[in-house]
């Protein structure tokens, strides 16, 4: 799996469906049948990883749509990337020698 860092590379798995419910997400994992839900600013980083991207692209552009601190953005990025992994809704790319 890897570690996720900023350089990372987000890629959403192909076992997975997602639909947009008002502004929420809600996602189904197609090999264990368990849906996943995701608040706005969750279904706004979905939006983001519909193709792939890098982890501080990612935050770039929660930074630049959301009042937040940067400190706070990147850690609540890394917990819910680290769940959507855990999950099995995206993979983690990591160039070599990381």
């Amino acid at each position: 799996m890897g570690t996720i860092s900023d350089r990372s590379t987000i890629v959403l798995t192909k076992d997975q469906v997602s639909c947009d419910l008002s502004g929420e997400a809600a996602i189904l994992n197609l090999k264990t049948s368990v849906y996943f839900g995701l608040n706005t600013v969750g279904a706004s980083i979905w939006k983001l990883i519909q193709e792939p991207r890098k982890v501080s692209e990612i935050r770039d552009a929660i930074l630049k749509e959301y009042d937040v601190e940067p400190d706070r953005c990147g850690t609540d990025l890394l917990a819910l990337l680290q769940e959507l992994l855990e999950k099995e809704l995206i993979e983690v790319k990591n160039e070599a020698g990381q």
